[in-house]
């Protein structure tokens, strides 16, 4: 009798054990899911953060070079 109730109690430690590690690890695999989703959003920010900058820094060296090319031309056929 001592022995069937201990192999019960086992089998329930075991159980409950099994389903605490299972929770654990979903716990776990959703955070690191979190974690990488985290990250990529970052970069990806980051990476049009970096790339509307250029944009700037090309509208606005377009914008003089245009300028001095049309002055030098305006120069020209005035002078």
């Amino acid at each position: 009798m001592k022995m069937r109730q201990s192999l019960a109690e086992w089998e329930e430690a075991f159980a409950e054990e099994t389903s605490l590690d299972r929770r654990r690890r979903d716990s776990l695999r959703r955070t690191a899911e979190r974690r990488t989703l985290k990250r990529h959003l970052a970069r990806r920010h980051k990476r049009g953060s970096v790339r509307f900058v250029l944009l700037v820094f090309a509208l606005i060296l377009t914008a003089a070079v245009v300028t001095g090319v049309m002055f030098r031309t305006l120069y020209l056929l005035l002078g």
